[in-house]
C-alpha cells in the first residue's frame, strides 16, 4: 500500500534486525524496565503459528517506522470445538511518530488483509482506548474468556474483533495464547546484549 506519506509492505528477511531494533525502541521501559518484545518477534517468525503473509512493515522517508504481525491460535469452546482465530502483535511505531495516526493506519490495513485472507476473528491484549477506534471491543461480550484468569478478575485488557460478521455467534470458551509469546528472561537478556546499551528504568504505570 502506497500513500503520499508512507508505504506498508510485507516484511523481508533483510528487514529483520532493523524491525527488531524498531520494536525494542517502541517498547523500551513501557510495560517493564527494558522490554522483551524484540526477542518475542525474533522467535515468533520461526513458530509454526506465525502467519507470514500477514507480517507487515511501514516505511516513511526511506526508513522503517512501524510493524505488525499475526499468529494463529484457537478458542477452546465450551462445547468441545476448537475455533480457529488470530492473535496480533507486537505492533509498534517508532517513538517519535507515536500518537500521529500511523499506528491506526497500520492496524486498519493489517486487519483488512487478515479479513481478505479469510480469517474470522482477532483476539489479543490491548488498550480499548486505542483499539476500540478500529472496531475492537471487550472479548467478554462474545463469551470468550482469557485463559488462567479468575472469573472476578479485570479482563478489560482482553479484546476481540470479528473479521467475519457472526463468526463467533454461539461460541463461548477459553482463548489460548500461543506458546511462542512466553519467553525466558535469560534468553531475552542474552539476545538484548547484541543491541546498543539502553538504560532500564522502573517507571509509573509499568505492568511488570
Amino acid at each position: 500500500m502506497r500513500n503520499v506519506d508512507y508505504t506498508i509492505r510485507p516484511e523481508k528477511k533483510e528487514d529483520y534486525r532493523e524491525v527488531e531494533n524498531l520494536v525494542r525502541e517502541s517498547f523500551w521501559n513501557v510495560y517493564r524496565p527494558g522490554c522483551s518484545e524484540h526477542y518475542v518477534i525474533h522467535v515468533l517468525r520461526d513458530d509454526p503459528a506465525f502467519v507470514k503473509e500477514l507480517d507487515f512493515v511501514m516505511e516513511k522517508d526511506g526508513r522503517l517506522i512501524g510493524q505488525n504481525m499475526f499468529m494463529r491460535t484457537i478458542i477452546k469452546a465450551d462445547d468441545g470445538r476448537e475455533i480457529a482465530v488470530l492473535t496480533m502483535g507486537p505492533i509498534g511505531i517508532t517513538p517519535e511518530l507515536k500518537r500521529r495516526g500511523y499506528g491506526k493506519k497500520l492496524l486498519d490495513y493489517s486487519l483488512e488483509k487478515a479479513a481478505a485472507a479469510g480469517f474470522g476473528a482477532v483476539l489479543f491484549e490491548g488498550n480499548i482506548g486505542f483499539y476500540g477506534n478500529s472496531g475492537f471491543t471487550y472479548a467478554g461480550r462474545f463469551g470468550i474468556r482469557y485463559h488462567d484468569l479468575p472469573e472476578d478478575a479485570d479482563a478489560s485488557f482482553f479484546l476481540c474483533k470479528e473479521l467475519i460478521p457472526g463468526y463467533l455467534d454461539g461460541v463461548t470458551g477459553v482463548y489460548q495464547t500461543p506458546q511462542g509469546y512466553y519467553v525466558d528472561d535469560a534468553d531475552v537478556e542474552e539476545f538484548d546484549g547484541g543491541f546498543p546499551h539502553k538504560e532500564k528504568l522502573k517507571l509509573p504505570g509499568q505492568l511488570f
